[in-house]
């Protein structure tokens, strides 16, 4: 299949309905909402505070900058909940996602492993030593693209776009890292293959993205992200992972 990785993510909205997945979607599921919830609340009331300190501030007759000012602030914040909280659901969520990445593999191949929740307890210092592995990668390219937003005109007129394809490539890898991991596939050998197709992993990141961005659909993106990785994965790298380890026994 030669499909977009944009395409990938929304075949994991079919794919979350599966009668026999549903129990494995339930917990990144409620994971996520008690994350972006709590995130929400406590951003949007940082945010009310600091407009209501503008509109003192400022003189009379211009107050009506806040009218374009809070539109603006929501964006941004919508995007901040996107890049920064979802590191932190996913790092919650980890081995539940990754378990629910491995029934989804099943579900596709039409197999059958016997991966329980004990076996997720068991695996618990492997699969939060590879999130770890993503957070350092994640940080330092963070703080560099926003500090990009401080470069008077330059930075101020790229960052936007750095920091857009920034975040798709990490939400590529965020997600895709599941079934990578599962099958032992080391983290720098899985940012390898993902980089060979840079598109695939971008429109991918794009769509998780954008979702992340909607309120109350953001809810779901988790598991569907999940969902649409792991399916990217049965089509284009299980193959060659499962060769490569064949060959090297």
């Amino acid at each position: 299949m030669h499909q977009s990785g944009a395409r990938y993510f929304f075949q994991g909205f079919n794919l979350i309905k599966q009668p026999k997945l549903l129990p494995f979607v339930a917990i990144p599921f409620t994971i996520n909402v008690i994350i972006f919830i709590a995130g929400f609340y406590h951003l949007f009331g940082y945010l009310e505070q600091t407009m209501t300190w503008f509109e003192q501030s400022v003189p009379e007759f211009l107050t009506w900058l806040t009218y374009i000012l809070w539109p603006l602030a929501i964006i941004l914040m919508l995007l901040t909940m996107g890049a920064s909280f979802s590191i932190v659901a996913n790092l919650i969520a980890a081995p539940f996602n990754g378990l629910l990445s491995e029934k989804v593999e099943e579900h596709l191949l039409g197999v059958k492993n016997n991966g329980s929740l004990l076996e997720v307890i068991k695996d618990l210092p492997r699969v939060l030593g590879r999130e770890w592995q993503k957070l350092k990668y994640w940080v330092p390219r963070a703080i560099l693209c926003l500090v990009l937003f401080w470069v008077p005109v330059i930075g101020q007129t790229a960052a936007p776009v750095i920091w857009l394809v920034f975040c798709c490539w990490m939400y590529a890898i965020q997600y895709c890292d599941f079934p990578f991991d599962n099958h032992k596939v080391s983290f720098t050998d899985m940012k390898s293959q993902l980089g060979e197709n840079k598109s695939k992993s971008l429109s991918f990141g794009l769509a998780v993205n954008l979702l992340t961005m909607v309120p109350i659909l953001n809810a779901i993106v988790m598991p569907v992200a999940v969902c649409g990785a792991t399916a990217m994965w049965v089509d284009h790298y299980r193959k060659r992972n499962t060769l490569d380890k064949y060959m090297q026994r």
